[in-house]
């Protein structure tokens, strides 16, 4: 009982400070005119990935790489089938032509590139599934292409319509900020402490404990946000979010701690779960490009697929 209540505080903690997070940068982020995509792909993004970050280098670093690497596959699917396919059945969510030519093109690129740097035993079937540190310095690579791509959309400037509000003032958003990364780090260690814990105690799968506990729970802050943009019309922020997140989760969330801390086993993890993540960013891409929009029709598929995934991790 112990464990499970420090756990969800560790959580409660976590999403809260993530929320503030993503407020206070965006005051900031704001107040140098840029447009909305990018605060999208950059401020949200990768605050709402905050507590991802502390998770996985904590895991790594504890020597519990099936903890990261659920966490990010787990955050990936998430991402896409439930919180998309959620904002996509209240609302349709309509797609810029310059997301469906350029950043989802990224993200597919940049999951393809992950999902076949999982699938080490496909190419020489007498060797383990490892994540080494050259597929996290590959990934770290892929993501300086897409930092020099934002780079590119802050010549652009603040949308002209955009009438977002700052929040808070520089000094008061600068404390915040460290404030909340201090509160991320703490949280972290209780729930990676504590979910291993449970996973002992009641010999559950570690995988189980993060995809089914870890990930939801820390996914609140993309959900929300998702959801809110989406209901406000603010489709660039909706989809940016999410497109930004995926990225950030693959490419520095997994790809860092692997770096800094050495290999990681992929014992645990089999084709299906690397498929539902390659097929995370191909149906993203595929329902936006059909008519620019992401339809109801489209969100029950997304939906559909987000259910039996959970459904066989609990069977199996």
């Amino acid at each position: 009982m112990k464990e499970l209540i420090l756990l969800i505080l560790g959580l409660f903690l976590i999403v809260k400070a993530a929320d503030v997070f993503v407020s206070a940068s965006a005051s900031l982020a704001l107040k140098f005119n840029v447009p909305k995509m990018l605060v999208a792909l950059t401020i949200m993004a990768f605050g709402t990935c905050a507590p991802e970050v502390a998770i996985s280098f904590q895991s790594v670093q504890n020597g519990d790489g099936q903890i990261a690497f659920a966490n990010v596959i787990g955050s990936c699917i998430v991402n896409v089938f439930l919180i998309i396919g959620l904002a996509s059945l209240f609302r349709p969510i309509k797609v810029k032509h310059a997301t469906i030519k350029k950043e989802l093109p990224i993200l597919f690129l940049i999951t393809s590139v992950f999902v076949i740097l999982m699938l080490d035993r496909l190419f020489d079937p007498f060797t383990r599934n490892v994540f080494s540190r050259a597929d996290g310095l590959v990934l770290l690579l892929f993501f300086s292409v897409f930092v020099s791509y934002l780079i590119g959309l802050l010549h652009k400037g603040r949308d002209s319509d955009d009438s977002s509000e700052i929040k808070y003032g520089p000094v008061m958003s600068i404390l915040l900020i460290i404030l909340t990364l201090l509160i991320t780090a703490f949280s972290s260690d209780l729930i990676v402490d504590n979910a291993v814990a449970l996973a002992d105690k009641f010999n559950i799968s570690k995988k189980i404990i993060t995809m089914a506990v870890i990930v939801i729970g820390t996914s609140l802050p993309e959900l929300v946000m998702t959801m809110t943009s989406a209901h406000k019309g603010e489709f660039d922020m909706a989809i940016g979010n999410i497109i930004g997140t995926n990225i950030f989760n693959i490419c520095v969330v997994l790809g860092l701690p692997v770096v800094v801390y050495g290999n990681v086993s992929l014992i645990g993890f089999n084709f299906l779960d690397i498929l539902v993540v390659f097929l995370s960013s191909f149906c993203l891409h595929l329902f936006a490009r059909s008519e620019r929009i992401i339809s109801r029709k489209e969100a029950v598929v997304m939906l559909s697929i987000f259910i039996m995934y959970y459904a066989y991790l609990f069977i199996a």
